[in-house]
């Protein structure tokens, strides 16, 4: 594809796609290419009028009723069902509350109480550091060893020492997606359990949870699912696990009689017994307002107008950018939604696009990482970001002294 070509193919693209396009779902400031929907997702339309609801007629108007007259006490459960909806989970195995890092640690308990005579937790060197800081601190508590390897190499690591294998389902710096059904599979034949971080793919993709067999899940709510700052994180547990799930963390809310005030802890049936204090209902209600953006919509249309953009947005920036070392995966199978590329001045590049309103991310040392959040993006938009690189990059604006990397604080 040649530059002369990116405006007629955009519109023939955005032509083809156009009943998957839900920019009117979302409130973005005129004149705004965001590309950094995988960190902070736009704010849907619905979400200011279920917050200022929450807050003046429910918290406001009905104070403590509200946790049964407008059902804040089953929203955990209920917002959990509607994320499942997207991650492939069927009813009652998804509990929403607290925030990712407490999901995972309470998921890695979990897993090391299934798998009780075993001693190493396998996981990727490059996952997420608050993933990394998370499965050291539990292998501690629990007497594993962390092992660490590739993804092509976690299937040969398998052995009879491996309790869990935790993964990240797609890398948050290149965008490759990975091959959960398959590691899932081999991580079955082993014995060993499988914890999977979504939160780069859930709202962006099909995950498939239930039709894997995956055992244990978690994510966050912000990135594509576009529940705000802070939005509270999710955790799976696939229903045949209930009776042996074992919650690390037990709060009053998991209890089986919460309001019996007992002095022992019994856990709740089913998915409740991952619940753990009270749920910070306002972003909880946001979120549940938020997920209505994806409403006459399948996980799997989302996909599909990724993918095209994802493509474009990967030829276009060769196209208008071809000193730009692409690190996101050619092949579609292999790619979440986003693309990225290396190059050393990658914060200052960042930093010039955003002022030009073409909003991106950097990711240490020299990534430029271009998110996709596909419900709210279009094909003539990406158009608008190449070019805006290659002009950056022409006028020097990236080597702006303010924006060296000796001025950030970390």
């Amino acid at each position: 594809m040649t530059t002369d070509d990116l405006d007629a193919r955009a519109a023939a693209l955005d032509a083809q796609h156009a009943a998957t396009d839900l920019r009117d779902r979302f409130l973005l400031p005129d004149g705004v290419v965001y590309l950094d929907g995988n960190s902070l997702g736009a704010l849907p339309v619905g979400v200011p009028e279920a917050v200022e609801s929450a807050v003046r007629e429910q918290w406001g108007r009905d104070l403590i009723g509200s946790w049964n007259t407008h059902g804040w006490w089953d929203a955990p459960e209920r917002v959990g069902d509607a994320v499942g909806r997207l991650v492939g989970a069927a009813p009652g195995q998804i509990v929403v509350g607290d925030s990712t890092s407490v999901r995972l640690h309470q998921s890695l308990h979990a897993a090391a109480a299934l798998r009780p005579d075993r001693s190493v937790v396998l996981t990727e060197p490059g996952s997420f550091p608050t993933d990394q800081y998370v499965i050291a601190g539990v292998a501690t508590q629990v007497g594993w060893r962390v092992e660490h390897a590739t993804p092509a190499e976690i299937g040969a690591r398998l052995g009879s020492e491996v309790a869990a294998v935790v993964l990240s389902h797609v890398d948050y710096r290149t965008g490759e997606l990975l091959d959960l059904p398959g590691i899932t599979a081999a991580a079955h034949d082993a014995g060993a359990v499988v914890v999977w971080d979504l939160c780069h793919s859930a709202g962006a993709l099909p995950v498939g949870l239930d039709e894997h067999d995956v055992d244990l899940a978690v994510g966050c709510g912000y990135k594509y699912l576009n529940g705000g700052p802070g939005a509270p994180a999710y955790g799976y547990v696939a229903a045949r696990h209930h009776a042996a799930f074992v919650n690390v963390v037990p709060g009053w809310n998991g209890h089986a009689e919460p309001f019996a005030m007992a002095g022992v802890y019994r856990g709740a049936p089913g998915i409740a017994r991952a619940r753990i204090g009270t749920p910070p209902m306002l972003s909880l209600l946001a979120l549940e307002a938020a997920l209505r953006a994806f409403d006459g919509l399948t996980i799997d249309d989302v996909r599909v107008r990724s993918l095209s953009l994802t493509r474009f947005l990967r030829d276009a920036v060769a196209a208008v950018v071809p000193e730009a070392a692409l690190v996101s995966p050619e092949v579609d199978r292999l790619r979440g939604s986003q693309v990225a590329f290396r190059h050393p001045d990658a914060y200052g590049i960042v930093q010039a696009l955003a002022a030009r309103g073409v909003v991106g991310d950097f990711r240490t040392p020299d990534i430029v990482r271009l998110g996709v959040a596909a419900p709210y993006l279009t094909h003539a938009d990406l158009v608008t970001a190449a070019r805006t690189l290659r002009d950056v990059l022409d006028r020097g604006e990236h080597l702006n002294p303010a924006w060296s990397r000796r001025n950030v604080v970390t």
